[in-house]
C-alpha cells in the first residue's frame, strides 16, 4: 500500500477488531449492557476499515500476478490496468475511513431554536426553521418529538426544543448528529414581514443550538445536586396547562446549568423531559471543557442571536440560500424550507472531510 497509513497502525486496528469480536462473543460481556454497547459501536466502526484492508490486500495480490503474466498474455496487461484503478479507489476509500471521527456521530440530538433580533418576525422565522427541520427529519426517516416550546402571539416560537432520533440501527457515523451538527449557529432571514405594511425587506435572526442527546451512562447526575422548582405554565395552551403548577425548572447546582419544560400536562412528565435536556447540556458542557483543555477548536454554537454572527442567510426575494462557512449558494430556498437540506448539509460534510484530509496530509 502507498502512504495511506503506517502498516503498524493498520495492523493494530485489525488486531483490535479481532479482539473485539472475541469479547462480543463472550456472553459475560453482555451482562453489562453499557459496556456491550460501547464495544459493539467500536466493532461496527472498525469493520469497514478491516474490510477495506482485506479488499486492498486481495487487489494487490491479484495486481502482482497480472503484472507477472502480462508479458505472456496481453489480456493480463489490461487486467493490471483495471486492478491498478481499483487499488487507487480502495486506497482512497480506506484513507477516508481512517480519518479522525467525531465520537458523537452515531447519536440522536436535541435541537433548540430561539428567536433573536427582529421581534415577532424572528419568532415567525423560528417557526419556519422548525418546520424545515421536521420535514428534513421526515425525509431522512427520523422520528421528531417536540419536547418544549414557548409560542409567540402571531404563531411563531420564542423558543422550541425538539428531540430528533434515528429509527432502528444506524450505520457507524450515520446518526442524526452526523448531519444536524452543522446546523448550529445564527440563521438570518431577509424578507418582507407579515407585519410590514409598506413592503420593505427586513432582516432578522434566529439561533439554532444542536446537542448530542446523552444516555444515562454518559452523565452521572446526582439527584442531590439538583434544585427542582415548579411553577405555572405560561403562554397559549390547552386544558390544565395554565391552571396548575405543572411546569418544571431544574438547576444543576454544581455547574449552574438550567433546563425547563412546560409542555406536558403532568409535572412528572415535564420533569422527565427537563432531565433529558439537562443531561444533554451537561454532556455538551463537559465536551466543551475537554476540548478547551486540549486546545482544540470547538464547533461554533449559538452564544448570542446577533445578525452579525450568521452562519446562513435565507433570502426570500431572491429565493436564495447561502451558507457563509463554505461559500455554498443555491436558488432553491422554497425547496430547502420544505426540508430539502441535503445539498447544503452535504457541502458542509464535504468541507469537513476535506479539511481532515488536508490535516492528515500535512
Amino acid at each position: 500500500m502507498s502512504d495511506t497509513a503506517a502498516p503498524a497502525s493498520l495492523d493494530a486496528l485489525a488486531f483490535e477488531h479481532a479482539e473485539l469480536e472475541k469479547r462480543l462473543a463472550d456472553p459475560a460481556v453482555h451482562a453489562d449492557q453499557a459496556e456491550a454497547r460501547r464495544l459493539g459501536r467500536r466493532y461496527a466502526e472498525l469493520s469497514p476499515v478491516v474490510e477495506a484492508m482485506r479488499q486492498l490486500s486481495g487487489i494487490e495480490d491479484d495486481l502482482a500476478t497480472a503484472r507477472e503474466l502480462a508479458s505472456e498474455d496481453p489480456a493480463f496487461a489490461q487486467e493490471a490496468v483495471e486492478l491498478e484503478q481499483r487499488r487507487v479507489e480502495t486506497e482512497e476509500r480506506l484513507r477516508h475511513l481512517l480519518l479522525p471521527r467525531d465520537p458523537d456521530d452515531d447519536r440522536d440530538v436535541i435541537l433548540e431554536i430561539k428567536a433573536g433580533e427582529g421581534g415577532q418576525e424572528s419568532a415567525l422565522f423560528a417557526g419556519d426553521l422548525l418546520r424545515m427541520y421536521l420535514r428534513y427529519a421526515e425525509r431522512q426517516g427520523w422520528k421528531a418529538e417536540l419536547i418544549d416550546s414557548e409560542e409567540s402571539d402571531l404563531g411563531g416560537y420564542k423558543d422550541v426544543k425538539v428531540a430528533v432520533k434515528s429509527r432502528g440501527q444506524v450505520e457507524p457515523g450515520a446518526g442524526v448528529w452526523a448531519r444536524l451538527k452543522y446546523e448550529a449557529g445564527v440563521h438570518r432571514v431577509q424578507r418582507v414581514p407579515v407585519t410590514e405594511s409598506q413592503g420593505r425587506i427586513h432582516t432578522s435572526a434566529a439561533g439554532v443550538l444542536v446537542l448530542p442527546e446523552a444516555e444515562d451512562v454518559d452523565v452521572d447526575v446526582d439527584m442531590n445536586d439538583l434544585r427542582i422548582d415548579v411553577y405555572r405554565s405560561s403562554g397559549p395552551g390547552g386544558q390544565s396547562v395554565n391552571t396548575t403548577d405543572s411546569a418544571v425548572r431544574i438547576t444543576h447546582l454544581p455547574t449552574g446549568v438550567v433546563a425547563s419544560c412546560q409542555n406536558e400536562k403532568s409535572q412528572l412528565q415535564n420533569k422527565e423531559q427537563a432531565l433529558r435536556i439537562l443531561r444533554a447540556r451537561l454532556l455538551d458542557k463537559a465536551k466543551a471543557e475537554a476540548d478547551a483543555a486540549a486546545s482544540a477548536e470547538r464547533k461554533s454554537q449559538v452564544r448570542t442571536v446577533d445578525r452579525s454572527e450568521r452562519v446562513r442567510t435565507y433570502n426570500f426575494p431572491e429565493n436564495r440560500i447561502s451558507d457563509h462557512r463554505v461559500g455554498y449558494k443555491a436558488h432553491n430556498l422554497d425547496a430547502v424550507l420544505d426540508g430539502d437540506l441535503d445539498g447544503v448539509v452535504q457541502a458542509l460534510v464535504d468541507a469537513d472531510t476535506n479539511a481532515k484530509l488536508a490535516a492528515a496530509g500535512a
